[in-house]
């Protein structure tokens, strides 16, 4: 059986980087971010049931940290979260680009930032979220054509 430490590591390797850029673009700063990481990785030592496979550790994770985020900007009463200045865009994502998703309203910004910066299927977004696939396919159209819409605006 592996050691409360062990599981950390091994957990936190694996998905600390994703799950912060996740939460950072939820939150709009890297304080928030670490806070909300600190409690899912709290919640993943003492609260997690037993996963199967890595695949559900995952997405458990990541369902964790969508509700945490959203408990902690209803809490601070939080609307439109701007993007923390130096934010990394995610590989082949134009900063511009990434500027505007996060003026995102919050669902369409969580579900451009699962699919696209991710790698989320849109079912598997449903599942995380806990809404159904319809609805995550039309927060990405939604989101999709605000973008193009601002996108083409600044061009």
């Amino acid at each position: 059986m592996p050691s409360a430490e062990e599981v950390f590591e091994r957990t936190y390797a694996a998905y600390g980087p994703a799950l912060y850029r996740f939460c950072l673009v939820q939150m709009g700063n890297g304080a928030d971010a670490e806070d909300v990481l600190q409690e899912v990785f709290c919640k993943r030592l003492y609260r997690a049931p037993e996963f199967g496979t890595a695949e559900q550790e995952r997405r458990w994770l990541f369902r964790v940290a969508a509700n945490q985020c959203r408990d902690e900007l209803r809490r601070s009463r939080r609307t439109e979260v701007p993007l923390a200045e130096g934010l990394p865009a995610p590989d082949g994502i134009d900063l511009g680009l990434w500027e505007l998703v996060a003026a995102l309203p919050e669902k369409q910004r969580t579900v451009i930032h699962l699919r696209y910066a991710e790698g989320w299927t849109v079912e598997e977004i449903a599942a995380i979220l806990g809404t159904s696939v319809p609805a995550v396919k039309m927060r990405l159209k939604r989101g999709r054509d605000a973008l193009r819409k601002e996108w083409e605006a600044e061009r």
